[in-house]
């Protein structure tokens, strides 16, 4: 069990750096072709030409995103393909415009979610949220164990809530394995603090310049990497707690490190 949680901590991590390099907004894989003859006669936000979504779920979908067009003018659509795809023609059938964000799930690569946006919608939400929606409910494993269909309507939900919001720089949220990579920094944060602050002589209690010297470093390391992606995706206080707790308790285990190290009047006696 431990092993696999690693394993997918791991798979998180390359596909942030992965989606980062190689992540296409408007996917041209996607729309390479045009073949409207596989799209239905009736226009629906909704094309599910995988059959991803059970019937019910994609009934209940359609009224959703047509009820959200009404509400909001923001227009979603989906498409969901395997062998086949409709390609360009999609752009005529749904009318997408600057408002308009198509979500395609296509699972015959490594992550199975990618966006073609408009460019109203990057006023409100940046190009760096949708790598990060893509490389957190799109990869592997989150799929595996929640289903194609999860991965499409918990994508399809951060989007509408940060419309309706005004918009965000990032997908609310906090998963597991992302608290457990700003735990890990913010105690390495600590770590470089407590070293950099250990006394050099024996008047010293803190090594205040040193501390300030390395600041840029350990600075970076717990607020940036550690307090920032909690404080902008979760109001629960309990992630930021730990991970300030982290930082303190390396910061002192790196800072008394010299105390533990000295041998014991016993035994220079």
């Amino acid at each position: 069990m431990q092993h696999c949680f690693w394993r997918r901590l791991l798979v998180v991590i390359a596909g942030f750096f992965l989606a980062g390099s190689i992540l296409a907004i408007h996917s041209p894989s996607a729309l390479a072709y045009e073949n409207p003859d596989l799209l239905p006669s009736t226009v629906t936000p909704v094309v599910d030409l995988a059959k991803s979504l059970p019937d019910p779920q994609e009934e209940r979908l359609v009224k959703e995103l047509e009820q959200f067009e009404t509400d909001t003018g923001w227009k979603l659509r989906v498409l969901t393909q395997y062998d086949r795809t409709p390609g360009r023609a999609v752009i005529n059938y749904w009318g997408l415009d600057d408002k308009s964000i198509l979500l395609v799930a296509d699972a015959r690569g490594g992550n199975i979610l990618s966006f073609s946006v408009g460019d109203a919608v990057y006023e409100l939400l940046p190009r760096t949220f949708w790598i990060e929606l893509q490389t957190r409910f799109g990869n592997l494993y989150f799929v595996r164990e929640q289903g194609e269909d999860q991965a499409i309507l918990q994508a399809l939900e951060s989007v509408k809530g940060c419309l309706l919001k005004g918009g965000c720089n990032v997908v609310p949220g906090l998963p597991r394995e992302q608290w457990i990579l700003t735990l890990i920094t913010s105690a390495i944060g600590g770590i470089i603090c407590g070293f950099a602050a250990q006394p050099r002589n024996d008047k010293q209690i803190v090594a205040w310049q040193w501390a300030l010297i390395f600041s840029p470093l350990w600075g970076i390391l717990f607020i940036a990497f550690g307090i920032g992606p909690v404080v902008t995706r979760t109001s629960d206080w309990l992630p930021l707690v730990r991970n300030i707790s982290a930082f303190l308790i390396g910061a002192l285990v790196a800072y008394l490190s010299p105390v533990f190290g000295r041998p014991s009047s016993s035994a220079e006696s």
